[in-house]
């Protein structure tokens, strides 16, 4: 038997779609859609061909591993099942349905159920036409029931099915088979030998073996055996217009080259000597298969040989000779594209050639098309898949070629072996018979469009329009199809005023401009529907005011008190109704101001008007059509109201300046003029000044006694008439100015500043004397400079800003109400450079000896001092500078002042105070003396006991406290109670003997040290007691250690980082414990705080803190406090913030406005105002020079 051809078996193992994907469209063709599936495999290389395996079924993927479920353990098996799916045979196109059922009366909640087809391939994603899962429960058995029903079987359905239940860790699992028949009305089997099909002369051994026959999907038909064609015997006698469809049809991939190769074979064949029996012109064979050559020689023992392309051609496994009598046979195994060529075979001088075509195997339609139904404008895609990827496939409307033109409707889609044909939008046109063909099948289906259930998405809503506007219909169908309108029955077609639109589903009818006739009942009616879409349209006139006859801005003048009556025309259909308002208010038919309504117009009335009527008014006219408004101006004009009262700004000896502002309102008519009135204070008889209008608002009085009080007063006029007169102006009298001043002479003069004095004018007048002005200028300039911007009443004034060495004239004058006098001025330059006055120190008579203070008191020294010019003031602390961070100096002109707000042991000492003028130096010397309480003495101990009495003895203490110590005082406590009790007060020496004791108590002693400040702090008291004990044996007390408390410091609370408010008191804590008592010191940026005033630090059972008065910004830092004692130290640190809150005050250095004083003060000078009573500073007690 000859070797058949070889398919990729990757062709027999792909599966069919799931049922419900092929599941035929309603109304569609159901052609083959229960007809079976089925693939070949290779058959073995020995010739004998095995049946193809099929897939369990259509819903099968491949062979996966084995279920989870199946690995578990019998051990982990349950028997849930009440009953078990039993295995059924179902034929092809029939029902069958199997049932599961479980028992819930152990179980809490239901189970979980799973079906499989084969090993692991879930059922439950494959739910659809042709599988339906379905579950219930029954109350009263408390059985839940599970179902899967399969519709309408095909034969790949059978196979191996399971049933799984598990609930938590309880799992049972039951397999059956279903096993599918062919039905009665089955279709014909097919015939196997069929699919045999040789190609070549029809030789016994050649051509190859054709499976496509068992590949077929669509309906399967007996095949009546056909001859062979030949392919070359039809493009022999075709036409050369038929060549394509004819390569095509054959599956011939080079054409152009089969055709040259055809020409050269229609060449005239001599008859040859050689061979009784020549080859073929051509032979064909499908790729993979076998052909034969043979020759027939007239003479056997002529050599032969064969040639492929002129290349002589050797036996191998491919190529096998045979020889059979007279016949030479040539077989070429499994045929490739490579094979296809040219082949002649010689004997001795004679050759025979013909041509060898292998083709591709034919494409076959593996799915084909499925008869559709759908409606108009919906998409529709016609799908097929063949047996090979890319193939070239052909599709067909009514047996006309659909071409992929982009102009086309159109559309052809390939994805792999899939061929779709895409219409976008289909059209009842579209339906038709639509077909593909391939090289090795075609099919066909058919197409209905009908016409979708049209529904109205928009309908046309009743409209009314103003006369003139736009008329706009528009209705919305489900549907894309064309429609007429309509109105009142007729028929309307589109014009220049008719607009008609149809886009998609919207149909617009549009009117721009709208008329009286348009007015009717309109109608839409779509084409191929029996419905109409209908809707109202009614024209209306809105109203309209006819203002023409009003003046510029719809203003109306009238005179107050007269009555107004304003008729305003009106038009509109329906009559529409009248509102008359001023601003939120209704004008009522009923009044004073009232309105009144006609048929064809309006009325304002107002009787009486009055000067508040004057304003907008609005008049509104409405009616469905619309509404039409407009605001009509009443003016009502008066006389002026009065002006303000006139002010006299100039006064004169006998005359004055007078002005005034017009009056705020005007009377609705300009200003004309004024008129202006006086009269004496005293006097009641008011003057006329003027007979004409005067046209500013500025007036000269004339002819006026000097020293008699006026009022003045003004009257405005306009062309209604003249208004009230305006408010007398204050009082005021003529006056003349004073004398010059006398006796002008120099001061004192310095580098800078010259202080000149006078005597006030010989004759002041009646205006009196409101201060004086000084002026001066540099010798040789005639340009005289004001020195004091504002008057000074006194008779003494400073020039300061001088250059030295200059020389200046200076000139005063006296002012009062009338003006300036006459100057008086110096008689001589004044030279610019002060005198040199030499210092003197003038020392009070209390710092002539020790000042004495005790630590907390605040010393503060005033220490006065003469010297010119510029006297230099300097402090020194025992030949060392002064730390103004600690102890404060302010220096004045005139005196010095030291201040300590809170005095520290470390302020005693020598204070050396220095003042130069120049090179003239005056000293002076305090001694300060600040004293404290002192520590206790040192070691208190017990000579001798005898008797009653016990002798003492102690050292001095160490620290005096800067003070002699002027005694001390002795406490005793009984063991027992620790009470103590003073027994010796001011004692002087350091041993004393303390009698009359108890026998048998055991005492201990303490001594406190005292000076002028009072008792130390802290006593010294003995280490030992002191037993009174009776006469006899003595007892022995036994010794203990004392308990070491050392330890050293420790930080238990460290500081915080903080904000303070500039001005206001700020304080940092924290706490700290060691053995001996640490010493404590506070430090600012590593910088030790020492004997300055602004910090006061406090320790109290183990905690520190460190207070600053009234900080600035500049007391902001980072704040160290360290603790030390014998055996070690300890550090905690923070920042502190200052911010200032107050919006006065500025950067040091800058001036500083106080709020209710004219003064300016400079932050760094210190002020002599006590804080208390100023407002930026309420929580200050008094200021200080910080």
């Amino acid at each position: 038997m000859p070797e058949p051809t070889k398919k990729d078996e990757t062709e027999n193992e792909s599966a069919p779609p799931p049922p419900e994907q092929t599941a035929p469209q309603e109304g569609g063709n159901e052609k083959g859609k229960d007809e079976d599936d089925t693939s070949v495999s290779t058959p073995p290389a020995d010739g004998i061909s095995k049946p193809a395996e099929r897939k369990d079924s259509v819903w099968s993927l491949g062979e996966g591993a084995p279920e989870e479920s199946e690995k578990r353990d019998d051990s982990q098996r349950s028997t849930l099942f009440v009953e078990k799916p039993q295995s059924g045979t179902v034929s092809v196109g029939g029902n069958i349905t199997f049932i599961a059922k479980v028992e819930a009366k152990d179980l809490l909640r239901k189970p979980n159920v799973k079906w499989f087809k084969g090993k692991w391939m879930d059922l439950a994603s494959k739910a659809g036409k042709h599988l339906q899962l379905k579950e219930s429960f029954e109350r009263h058995t408390k059985i839940h029931t599970f179902e899967m029903q399969i519709i309408k079987a095909k034969e790949n359905y059978a196979g191996n099915y399971r049933c799984e239940v598990s609930y938590k860790d309880k799992f049972d699992s039951c397999s059956f088979d279903l096993e599918v028949t062919e039905s009665s009305q089955a279709a014909p089997s097919i015939d196997i030998r069929s699919a045999f099909k040789r190609s070549g002369e029809g030789q016994e051994d050649a051509g190859e073996l054709d499976f496509s026959g068992l590949l077929k999907r669509r309906e399967v038909k007996q095949q009546e055996e056909e001859p062979e064609v030949d392919v070359w015997d039809l493009l022999k006698n075709a036409n050369p217009s038929e060549y394509e469809k004819i390569a095509f049809q054959y599956g011939i991939t080079d054409l152009r080259g089969m055709l040259k190769r055809l020409k050269r074979m229609r060449r005239e064949v001599k008859k040859s000597a050689a061979f009784a029996k020549g080859l073929d012109p051509a032979y064909q064979v499908d790729k993979g298969g076998k052909v034969r050559f043979m020759v027939e020689l007239a003479d056997p023992t002529v050599e032969l040989k064969w040639y492929k392309n002129g290349q002589e051609i050797r036996p191998s496994a491919k190529y096998i000779f045979e020889h059979k009598g007279n016949q030479r046979i040539l077989f070429i195994n499994n045929c490739s594209m490579t094979d296809d060529a040219r082949y002649y075979v010689t004997a001795g001088d004679e050759k025979c050639s013909t041509e060898l075509f292998v083709r591709d195997p034919p494409i076959l339609v593996t799915k084909g098309l499925e008869d559709t139904s759908t409606y108009v404008g919906e998409r529709v895609e016609l799908s097929c898949e063949v047996s090979e990827d890319d193939a070239n496939v052909k599709w067909f409307r009514n047996g006309v070629e659909l071409t992929d033109d982009p102009k086309s409707r159109y559309r052809i889609k390939v994805e792999g072996k899939k061929h779709t044909l895409v219409i976008e939008e289909a059209a009842k046109n579209d339906t038709a018979t639509y077909s593909v063909m391939t090289t090795g099948g075609q099919s066909e289906a058919k197409l209905a469009v009908d016409l979708r259930p049209l529904k109205i998405s928009l309908a046309l809503e009743d409209q009314t329009v103003r006369l003139g506007q736009e008329i706009h219909l528009k209705c919305e169908i489900s549907e894309n199809v064309e429609g007429k309108w309509y109105k009142n029955g007729q028929l309307i077609e589109a014009s220049d005023r008719v607009k008609l639109y149809h886009k998609g589903r919207i149909h617009r009818f549009v009117i721009p401009v709208s008329a009286v006739d348009d007015e009717g009942e309109y109608m839409f009616v779509p084409d191929a529907y029996n419905i109409n879409i209908p809707c109202k349209v009614h024209i209306v006139d809105p109203p309209k005011l006819h203002l023409d006859g009003l003046g510029e801005n719809n203003t109306v003048t009238v005179v107050a008190g007269n009555k107004l009556r304003l008729e305003i025309p009106i038009t509109g259909e329906p009559t529409p109704k009248v509102f008359w308002s001023r601003g939120d208010k209704m004008v009522t038919d009923s009044g004073r101001i009232r309105a009144e309504t006609y048929p064809d117009s309006s009325c304002l009335v107002i009787d009486a008007a009055e000067r508040e009527d004057s304003g907008p008014f609005r008049i509104t006219l409405k009616n469905e059509a619309g509404e039409d408004t407009a605001l009509i101006n009443i003016k009502v004009v008066d006389v002026p109201d009065p002006p303000q009262a006139p002010n006299v700004t100039e006064v004169g000896e006998d005359w004055c300046i007078m002005t005034w502002e017009p009056p705020a309102n005007d009377g609705g008519s300009p200003i004309l003029g004024y008129f202006i009135e006086r009269k004496k204070k005293q006097s009641s008889r008011w003057m006329r000044l003027n007979f004409e209008l005067c046209k500013e608002t500025t007036f000269e009085p004339k002819k006026m006694i000097e020293g008699v009080a006026y009022e003045v007063r003004v009257f405005a006029v306009n062309a209604i008439g003249m208004s009230k007169p305006s408010m007398p102006s204050k009082s005021f009298v003529p006056l003349a100015v004073t004398s010059p001043p006398t006796l002008l002479a120099v001061d004192s003069v310095t580098d800078t500043s010259v202080t000149m004095k006078w005597r006030p004018p010989d004759q002041i007048g009646a205006a009196g004397l409101d201060g004086y002005v000084v002026e001066y200028c540099f010798e040789g300039t005639d340009e005289w400079i004001v020195a004091n911007p504002e008057l000074t009443d006194k008779t003494k004034f400073t020039i300061n800003g001088l250059p030295t060495g200059s020389k200046i004239l200076v000139r005063v004058k006296a002012v009062n109400a009338a003006g300036e006098s006459e100057p008086k001025y110096h008689p001589q330059p004044i030279l610019v450079k002060e005198v040199i006055e030499p210092p003197k120190i003038r020392l009070p008579r209390h710092l002539k000896q020790t000042y004495t203070r005790r630590v907390g008191e605040t010393v503060n020294l005033v220490i006065p001092f003469q010297g010119k010019p510029r006297a230099k003031v300097s402090w020194e602390k025992n030949g060392a500078a002064i730390d103004k961070n600690d102890i404060n100096i302010r220096n004045t002109e005139h005196d010095t002042i030291i201040f300590i707000r809170k005095a520290e042991r470390g302020h005693s000492g020598l204070y050396d105070m220095k003042v130069e003028v120049e090179n003239l130096v005056d000293k002076a010397t305090i001694d300060i003396q600040i004293v404290d309480r002192p520590g206790p003495p040192e070691v208190v101990t017990i000579e001798d006991v005898w008797g009653e009495n016990v002798n003492l003895s102690w050292k001095p203490p160490k620290d005096d406290g800067n003070a002699a110590i002027t005694g001390y005082t002795i406490q005793k406590a009984d063991k027992k109670s620790m009470e103590w009790f003073t027994v010796i007060e001011h004692y002087h020496r350091t041993s004393a003997t303390i009698n009359e004791l108890v026998i048998g108590n055991e005492y201990y002693f303490r001594v406190f040290a005292e000076n002028m400040c009072g008792l130390s702090e802290d006593a010294t008291m003995t280490k030992e007691s002191a037993l009174i004990a009776k006469d006899g044996k003595v007892y022995k007390y036994p010794v203990y250690d004392d308990f070491d408390f050392s330890e050293r410091p420790l930080f238990t609370q460290p500081l915080v980082n903080t904000f303070a408010v500039a001005g206001y008191n700020a304080t940092l804590n924290c706490s700290v414990r060691g053995n001996p008592k640490p010493k404590i010191t506070w430090m600012k940026n590593k910088l030790v705080i020492m004997n300055d005033p602004r910090y006061r630090m406090f320790s109290n059972q183990g905690v520190c803190t460190l207070e600053i008065r009234k900080p600035s910004p500049y007391d902001g830092g980072t704040y160290t406090c360290r603790a030390v004692n014998e055996l070690g130290e300890a550090e905690v640190d923070c920042k502190l913030e200052v911010r200032v809150i107050y919006h006065g005050v500025i950067n040091p250095g800058e001036p500083l406005n106080l709020a209710g004083d004219n003064q300016v003060y400079n932050a760094r000078t210190p002020l002599d105002i006590p804080f208390h009573s100023h407002p930026l500073f309420p929580h200050a007690n008094a200021f200080s020079a910080c």
